[in-house]
């Protein structure tokens, strides 16, 4: 049953990269993609999944989070959840999240054909709030998947105001029905993801496949700086109490310090707001975030501490409040060294080399492992570029990627996860 031929490989890529394209065209604005989490787009993408699963042989449900899930059953072993999300950032490129959901339906479809019972079922999750482009939090689908949704989750607001309680309404969910998306601990085995790399390690190792170790711990931080607002041409600039500046200033020693790190740590300034905003007007308030990423824990920790430090050393120096705020903290999750070796094994049995790597990217997987075991299959994407409208992986590729994803199946060892 495993796909190794180059003609059947290269014709699950058409396929998948056909559904890639689909899925692509919904978007809540014309010239771009933006799919965000509850919105009338994520209703359609939810319904074209659920649709794809079906014509796969899948049986279909949908969890109080808007989970789509298809069903195989199997065996009495314990069921493989294999997923990823359809939700995306803002200015979106087709294949982050979307091609793991994909790929799933191709393999699970590929078993429900061929009529053959496995020795354990398979749901695969479509998940809709990975990006956390919406509301203040992020997994929500996940963690309610894995059983430790929190209710305070429900008071996260978007831009517009609307909860995450009322968006969840409004899109047809009832609360009281969110614990009943939790799978009992006993009867799932593991969790499998299949995602492109969004990073360049694989176009240069010239591998179309790898297989990751595990997913980088991530710190989150709002950072808010008051100074007054001054008239731009009257204020000697040493009597200037500058928010921007004070900014400027720690983006500065946040950039040099991450750097001389190595490959230990990223940090990124990704969002800043300026008030009053104006050509003529000293700024008076700047609110920024930092992200901190760092596969040791102890590193990220370190810096954050450092961080909040010299943060502050900067604005008392400038005569400027600073207030500094953590809205997430997750750890690093390791990838199951079994798994690993797995799909390892399925990687080597279409051909190619399997590379291991860290994910230096945030996934659902980090929310499943507090459930279950969880594996990841890394895809190759041109020039590493992912968040981005330029984000791209080849037919042939996801093709090798859904036929490792099949053999992986073909060959997984439920009762070790038993």
């Amino acid at each position: 049953m495993a796909v190794t031929s180059l003609s059947d490989i290269n014709a699950l890529g058409k396929v998948a990269e056909a559904m890639i394209e689909q899925l692509g065209k919904i978007s809540a604005e014309p010239n771009r993609l933006v799919r965000l989490y509850l919105t009338p787009e994520h209703r359609r993408a939810a319904d074209q999944v659920a649709a794809w699963m079906r014509d796969a042989g899948l049986g279909v449900s949908e969890d109080a989070l808007g989970t789509v899930r298809g069903r195989l059953d199997g065996g009495n072993g314990k069921r493989l959840l294999i997923g990823s999300h359809i939700d995306t950032v803002i200015n979106a490129g087709k294949y982050d999240g979307t091609f793991g959901v994909v790929a799933g339906i191709l393999a699970a479809g590929h078993f429900a054909r061929a009529g053959k019972k496995l020795p354990f079922g398979i749901d695969v999750l479509a998940f809709g709030d990975e990006e956390g482009s919406r509301f203040a939090t992020t997994l929500s689908s996940s963690v309610a998947v894995a059983g430790i949704f929190e209710d305070s989750r429900l008071t996260k607001v978007d831009r517009n105001g609307v909860s995450l309680a009322n968006a969840l309404i409004a899109y047809g969910k009832q609360l009281k029905d969110i614990p009943a998306a939790a799978y009992r601990r006993d009867e799932v085995g593991a969790y499998v993801e299949v995602h492109i790399e969004q990073g360049p390690v694989l176009e240069a190792y010239d591998q179309p496949l790898g297989v990751v170790t595990g997913i980088i711990g991530q710190a989150y931080f709002d950072i808010v700086l008051r100074g007054v607002a001054g008239h731009a041409g009257t204020v000697p600039m040493d009597l200037r109490r500058d928010a921007l500046a004070g900014a400027a200033e720690i983006v500065g020693i946040v950039e040099r310090f991450a750097a001389a790190q190595k490959d230990m740590l990223v940090a990124t300034v990704g969002n800043l707001a300026v008030q009053p905003n104006a050509s003529n007007v000293i700024p008076s308030q700047v609110l920024f975030t930092l992200d901190l990423r760092a596969a040791d824990n102890d590193v990220r920790n370190d810096l954050a501490d450092w961080f909040e430090t010299e943060a502050g050393a900067i604005a008392a120096r400038r005569n400027l409040e600073i207030a500094i705020t953590s809205t997430r903290d997750t750890a690093t999750t390791p990838c199951d060294p079994r798994l690993q070796d797995m799909l390892a094994g399925a990687i080597t049995g279409v051909g190619g080399n399997a590379l291991r790597l860290g994910s230096g990217a945030g996934h659902d997987g980090q929310a499943m492992a507090k459930l279950c075991p969880i594996g990841m299959l890394f895809v190759r994407c041109k020039g590493g570029i992912s968040h981005n409208p330029a984000e791209y992986a080849s037919p042939h590729d996801m093709g090798i990627a859904v036929a490792a994803l099949i053999g992986f199946i073909e060959n997984y060892d439920a009762q070790a996860f038993g």
